[in-house]
């Protein structure tokens, strides 16, 4: 269904940037340095986009505004995931910014004007939108992270994430101008019209090499992955755990809407490049994150490697496999804010304990959270029957079901080297002998979040089609 001039399309959006201005509003008469007003609709309004979201779920595809806008199955699905990812991180980062002078109402405001930009991005239908989404994104990131003025690490963090950010934007927005020089449309569908009906010649080939490295740029795979673990260690842990984990999930509908979308008739041209990728980050995160003894590094290589296997279910390129890849980026986004939210359970009086290390003591003098800590890490090593098990297993399955077995023993020799430093971590809680308890949190709100956090990657891990069947019915959608 297509109507240029329906605006009922944009009805989230349009609520967001209401809300925002509201709370906006509201920010600058606000008296109370704890901002809990803010705060309150903050969340209140990401639970709005989420009540909405769900009352679409079933409806059919309508495109609107010239062609460049689609609400469909996929886009919803991941916008839940975006909204549900953005309460959780506001959950952790509330405690966490309270004690840095960080509770300011751009923190707040700056976190909804990114889930706009996410929103933006998995519901454009041409490159053009799909380009100013990613810059609204990749702005109140950058501000985000330079939020902490008195930190040295946090502005060196901020201007690293700006210059590769922007080369990254570069190389993306120049492959985009030569597709559109070849085929004259910006428009996702006529772009795979266009190469149904033609071959696609070596300028097009050309254009689709800077928009795969852009997009290997935005999501931190190797080789092109130089500034994730600098941005991730710099930035303050409450900032790292929301651009490492919700930001990704909006970065694969970025990318599944590019090469299929546009470039689905011409993917023998990309499937290759995606494949290399995705190797070399299952290789070099899972090898360098074993000789790191801080914690935030650790889960940035990880994340390298977390990446590297869901690009592997990208480079399939059939519809199972999207719905895997999917399955797989949502279930990291719920495990990484787990594990980012341990290191800001962790951190008190206006000090990060960042060290694996400083995790000692806690089996003996907190147990109940080291055993959810221990959740998290079972689950990111892939470990049945936790959640982050079956997504693995699944792109596993497909990987050798469709001709690629070398790919899928190399995949799973280095997820059983990743066990490892997954479990150095658990060594470190329960078997390392500790003089004094380790600092934790007095957070009633963050102690309840972080419980709930973890115990859902055990939930989900026993009814792990909870979350697949809405993947798989997001790809059914759209054929």
């Amino acid at each position: 269904m297509t109507d240029s001039m329906n605006f009922s399309v944009i009805f989230s959006e349009i609520f967001l940037l209401v809300a925002i201005c509201t709370i906006m509003i509201v920010d600058l008469y606000q008296r109370d340095k704890e901002r809990k007003l803010t705060f309150l609709l903050t969340q209140l309004s990401l639970v709005g986009l989420f009540v909405i979201g769900a009352q679409n779920l079933g409806s059919e595809t309508e495109i609107a505004f010239s062609g460049h806008w689609v609400v469909d199955q996929f886009g919803l699905v991941l916008k839940l995931a975006i909204y549900l990812g953005a309460f959780l991180s506001l959950l952790y980062a509330r405690p966490f910014i309270r004690e840095r002078n960080l509770m300011r109402g751009e923190y707040y405001l700056l976190t909804l004007f990114s889930v706009l930009g996410m929103m933006i991005m998995v519901s454009a239908s041409s490159l053009l939108v799909i380009y100013l989404g990613l810059e609204l994104l990749s702005l109140s990131l950058y501000a985000l992270v330079a939020l902490q003025r008195d930190s040295n690490d946090a502005s060196e963090a901020a201007v690293k994430y700006f210059v590769m950010g922007g080369l990254a934007s570069g190389f993306l927005l120049y492959g985009i101008s030569l597709v559109y020089g070849i085929t004259g449309t910006i428009l996702i569908p006529e772009i795979s019209n266009y190469l149904a009906n033609n071959d696609a010649n070596l300028m097009i080939q050309f254009g689709l090499v800077f928009i795969v490295v852009g997009l290997a740029f935005k999501f931190g795979a190797a080789p092109f992955h130089m500034w994730l673990p600098d941005i991730y260690h710099g930035s303050p842990s409450s900032i790292t755990a929301y651009i490492s984990s919700v930001p990704k999930i909006a970065a694969f509908g970025m990318a599944f809407r590019i090469l299929e979308g546009s470039f689905g008739h011409a993917d023998e041209y990309w499937k290759d490049m995606i494949m290399i990728v995705a190797m070399l980050s299952v290789i070099l995160g899972n090898i360098v994150a074993l000789i790191q003894t801080n914690l935030k590094r650790m889960l940035s290589y990880s994340a390298i490697a977390h990446i590297g296997y869901f690009l592997l279910g990208m480079s399939i390129g059939t519809d199972e496999a999207y719905s895997a890849s999917m399955f797989y980026i949502i279930v990291y986004a719920l495990m990484t804010l787990a594990g980012f939210g341990i290191i800001i359970f962790m951190s008190s009086d206006k000090k990060d304990y960042q060290q694996i290390s400083d995790l000692r003591g806690m089996g003996r003098y907190h147990p109940w959270y080291a055993l959810m800590f221990t959740i998290v890490m079972v689950s990111m090593a892939g470990i049945p029957p936790f959640i982050g098990f079956w997504p693995k297993l699944e792109i596993f399955r497909l990987l050798v079901t469709n001709g690629h077995t070398l790919a899928a023993i190399i995949a799973i020799a280095f997820s059983v080297v990743g066990l490892v430093y997954y479990l150095k971590v658990v060594k470190e809680m329960f078997f390392v002998e500790a003089k004094e308890s380790p600092n934790v949190s007095t957070s009633r709100s963050l102690k309840i979040a972080l419980s709930v956090n973890c115990l859902l990657l055990i939930v989900f891990g026993f009814m792990p089609d909870s979350i697949y069947q809405y993947c798989l019915s997001a790809f059914a959608s759209l054929s």
